[in-house]
């Protein structure tokens, strides 16, 4: 299956400023805006908002 720009690769950061970041790809049609996910960050021991970063 081909890759598309519907879809493209996303990093998340962290907004605990630990520095940690995630991978993931999202949907443009569906989230036109920044992605926020609430997420594990194990530096900070407790789950944070992780937003996309450009």
């Amino acid at each position: 299956m081909a890759r598309t720009t519907n879809r493209p690769v996303v990093t998340l950061k962290s907004t605990a400023g630990t520095g940690v970041t995630y991978v993931t790809r999202k949907s443009r049609r569906n989230d036109p805006d920044r992605l926020v996910l609430r997420k594990y960050d194990p530096v900070a021991g407790e789950h944070v908002d992780f937003r996309e970063q450009r």
